[in-house]
């Protein structure tokens, strides 16, 4: 198995710390969170070059002021989690 690099390290750790605030909210809002996280990281992971550190940095700062505020009990969101409702 190849080892993490440190940047690596704080990504994976950034959204296990989202799973772990979202365990606190209700099982709604959770399931909610976790979704919109998960597809965040996936898309992020697919269309971020890996090379580009500084744009990865922005979102790791960006990601860790957004967990802060999800960490407040009374924060459901930080973030807008759009709706799958059709319009």
């Amino acid at each position: 198995m190849k080892k993490l690099t440190g940047l690596q390290k704080q990504v994976l750790g950034l959204y296990r710390g989202f799973l772990r605030a979202a365990r606190s909210k209700g099982p709604e809002d959770r399931k909610k969170i976790e979704s919109y996280v998960s597809s965040e990281f996936r898309n992020n992971a697919k269309n971020v070059e890996r090379k580009n550190f500084i744009y990865i940095e922005y979102l790791l700062r960006r990601g860790t002021k957004q967990l802060d505020q999800l960490k407040i009990v009374e924060t459901v969101s930080t973030f807008t989690i759009p709706s799958r409702s059709s319009n």
